[in-house]
């Protein structure tokens, strides 16, 4: 019996001694589990894994980045956007087998950051009230209290005095084009308080380039090649900021704005179907007036392809999706802008004096 006992008492005892190492084993599981995995390796969490323009406008002084995000410097989708109608109207004038005056395309693109700058300044000091109340406008700097109306109204007359520096650099025939974009640039964000149709203001305005690049070429328009260009950014404009709108058509119904988004509802395909086609219409003849060839109209297809893929595909009831196609639009400009490149030299240069050689034999 007292050799049972002291069997008893000893299993007991090692059993006590296993029981807290259970318990700690148990710990430690749960606590690996609970651990979060280790680190991918690639940059360190503090450095931005890319360059982008958020990051730059993040790292300047604080005093200045209510400024520069006023002007969307942190968004720079609107910059390309109204910077690249310009590029294929440069691109366009080219003489044959030349690439594009790639001073020009500079001073076009200094021209796009100020006046996309001064339209979101006197966009936001209009639609400072609305902003307030729309959840994606709310922390725009004027609508958050970052800059006072006044400071913006300063900062509007020191873009707009840059950008008439940059359009004095053009012939006399463009400075007078060019100025008289402004009115447009102004009205623009009243529009969407009396018209469902703001995105046809907004086309008129973004697509000014078209006719303005020409003319710094050239030293006027050609009828037949700008106003087909022209329609065809309008349609565009009319494309990607329809999506664009779909973002805020809640916001808007709310407090009153109106957009296309609004008059389309869920028609919004059919429509953006017809812009395209328009769209491509309206480049196809351009290119017939200007004697483009084969690169070129291969960029207009790949343009059609790239929209009826976009239009297809698009969510008008997921903010991000159409966010995602909006900005999409962007490959759309280059892609044709360089279809408009290669097209030109494939043409080949023309002979110096090809043109007096030609009259002199008339007139043998």
């Amino acid at each position: 019996m007292i050799a049972v006992g002291r069997l008893r008492l000893a299993r007991g005892f090692l059993e006590g001694l296993r029981r807290p190492a259970l318990v700690v084993r148990a710990a430690g599981a749960a606590t690996s589990l609970r651990r979060p995995p280790p680190p991918v390796p690639g940059p360190s969490r503090g450095r931005p894994r890319i360059l982008s323009a958020a990051a730059i406008v993040d790292a300047a002084p604080r005093p200045l980045q209510p400024y520069l995000r006023l002007m969307r410097l942190d968004k720079p989708i609107g910059t390309w956007l109204l910077y690249l109608p310009c590029t294929w109207s440069i691109g366009l004038a080219a003489e044959p087998g030349c690439f594009p005056d790639w001073y020009v395309l500079s001073l076009f693109g200094a021209g796009a950051i100020l006046m996309r700058g001064a339209g979101c300044t006197i966009n936001d000091m209009w639609d400072q009230d609305y902003d307030r109340k729309v959840t994606r406008t709310a922390n725009r700097p004027i609508a958050a209290g970052d800059i006072s109306t006044f400071q913006s109204l300063v900062f509007l007359g020191g873009q707009l005095s840059l950008a008439l520096c940059v359009l004095l650099c053009l012939n006399y025939y463009s400075i007078a084009l060019g100025a008289a974009s402004l009115s447009l640039v102004v009205i623009y964000p009243l529009m969407k308080r009396i018209t469902y149709w703001p995105q046809l203001a907004l086309g008129l305005t973004f697509n000014w380039g078209a006719l303005l690049g020409w003319s710094a070429i050239k030293g006027s328009c050609d009828v037949s090649v700008c106003l087909p260009l022209y329609l065809s950014g309008v349609m565009w404009t009319l494309i990607y900021d329809t999506i664009y709108a779909h973002q805020d058509k809640r916001d808007d119904a709310l407090i009153g704005l109106k957009s296309t988004a609004l008059r389309f509802r869920e028609d919004t395909k059919q429509w953006l179907s017809c812009f395209s086609v328009v769209m491509l219409g309206g480049l196809t003849l351009a290119g017939l007036n200007c004697d483009q060839t084969a690169p070129y109209y291969a960029a207009v297809a790949a343009v059609g392809a790239h929209l009826a893929r976009q239009i297809y595909t698009l969510d008008i009831h997921k903010p991000e999706d159409c966010w995602d196609k909006f900005t999409s639009n962007r490959t759309i400009g280059i892609v044709l802008f360089v279809g408009i490149m290669l097209g030109n030299l494939w043409k080949g240069k023309k002979p110096k004096g090809s043109k007096e050689n030609g009259d002199l034999d008339l007139g043998n």
